[in-house]
């Protein structure tokens, strides 16, 4: 008997029941992050659970091949059925982090890091690090944070706030407490002012963060200048994005270089729709049967909660087969959905690493950006495709204002002329 298997079967009977138990349930557990395309891991050492996984280099000296090891994090669980569960939302919170590039270690109190530069080389564990008090600044930010998921309209979609908070209003905080931290400010308008500048003009990013700022001034009672909105408004489309929208016929060509077709179906779906990535995956599709109206509706889990969507182009739904999703929603991508173990972003990921796996020339918002074009030019309500498309009509002003100008200017142009050759007549 090989060395390995003798060594399982001699430890196998001196393990207690409930040992065995969680010993299975951590197998599991890692089975299924695994298939969730997860590469952290949950593991028991003596009576704690810890994770285990590549990370960011603690020390940040490392060599650029050597920025991310496989190291462990102490997450300090107790090793029972009610700790796995703690440590696999730990696990997911580190997941996140790392996927929006905001891994801390100093955010983990008390972490014991164990490095391997090779499988069976020696492990060391580096002394136990002891995160300091928050000062008066994150203290606030901290506060702020807890009233935001206290919000009970916010407690309704859980799934999108966590996304909202993740993508619109995490990453700016966390600007405001670096700069806070590096210049000395408190929380004031002249830090405030300092995170907004660091972004550059009329960018997205700076969009958000003016109002990410906003809120989190009118929640500490801190009055901002009037002007505020402007300076930090007046993003859309990049000029390069601008130029690269796919036409109608592009669109129709490019679904040729998808082999798979339950990605087919999902491009589809975002062309036909102008859905967001996740969204693709949120929605009910029992509409699209012989006889339906072809209304789908996003559900209430998707970022911006319910609402209903029409094709354009109607044709489009049968040109791409999305009949055959009324009835079997299986033959979309087998992806996760479970937001206990994923998240919106996360699933809107896994639509974009396909385009790029399959070399579209094009991202999945290219789509949605075309859609929302498309009935500018049929002549849809602004407030109606604002709607559909899930944000507000300022946001969508904003977005797609060139194409707004020239369509009522248009518009005007013809009036007048219709005018011209009345009076004429």
């Amino acid at each position: 008997m090989p060395a390995r298997d003798r060594a399982a079967s001699e430890l196998s009977p001196t393990l207690a029941p409930e040992a065995a138990t969680l010993a299975a349930a951590l197998q599991h557990h890692n089975a299924l992050v695994a298939a969730a395309g997860i590469r952290l891991r949950l593991e028991q050492r003596g009576d704690r659970l810890g994770l285990r996984g590549p990370l960011p280099c603690r020390t940040g000296r490392a060599g650029e091949s050597e920025k991310w090891r496989v190291q462990r994090l102490s997450l300090g669980c107790p090793a029972t059925p009610e700790g796995l569960q703690q440590a696999h939302r730990q696990l997911l919170q580190v997941q996140q982090s790392l996927e929006l590039g905001q891994f801390d270690w100093h955010e983990w109190l008390r972490c014991t890091v164990a490095t391997e530069k090779e499988p069976g080389a020696r492990r060391w564990a580096q002394a136990e690090v002891a995160a300091p008090g928050p000062t008066a600044l994150e203290a606030q930010l901290q506060a702020f944070e807890t009233r935001f998921f206290a919000d009970p309209r916010r407690r309704r979609n859980p799934a999108g706030t966590r996304t909202t908070w993740s993508g619109a209003y995490r990453p700016y905080l966390r600007r405001v407490a670096q700069l806070g931290a590096v210049h000395g400010l408190a929380l004031e308008l002249p830090l405030l002012e300092l995170a907004l500048e660091s972004y550059a003009s009329t960018s997205r990013s700076r969009q958000q963060c003016a109002t990410a700022l906003a809120a989190l001034a009118k929640e500490t009672n801190l009055a901002l200048p009037p002007d505020w909105g402007e300076r930090g408004g007046g993003y859309g489309l990049h000029a390069a994005q601008f130029r690269q929208l796919p036409s109608d016929r592009q669109i129709l060509e490019l679904v040729d270089l998808i082999p798979n077709p339950r990605w087919r179906l999902a491009y589809g779906l975002m062309a036909a729709y102008g859905l967001r990535n996740h969204e693709v995956f949120f929605t009910d599709l029992s509409s699209l049967a012989e006889g339906g109206d072809r209304v789908i509706r996003v559900l209430p889990t998707s970022k911006t909660g319910e609402h209903q969507v029409w094709p354009f182009q109607p044709e489009w739904v049968t040109h791409f087969g999305l009949e055959a999703l009324a009835n079997q929603p299986s033959a979309l991508p087998p992806v996760c959905t479970d937001l206990r173990r994923t998240t919106l972003q996360q699933v809107g990921r896994r639509v974009a690493e396909q385009f790029r796996r399959y070399g579209l020339p094009i991202t999945p918002y290219d789509l949605r950006h075309a859609w929302a074009v498309r009935t500018i030019h049929i002549g849809l309500p602004d407030t109606v495709a604002a709607r559909m498309m899930g944000h507000s009509v300022t946001i969508h002003t904003r977005t797609y204002h060139h194409w707004i100008t020239r369509r009522d200017q248009q518009q005007a142009v013809d009036a007048a002329l219709a005018r011209s050759n009345r009076a004429v007549a």
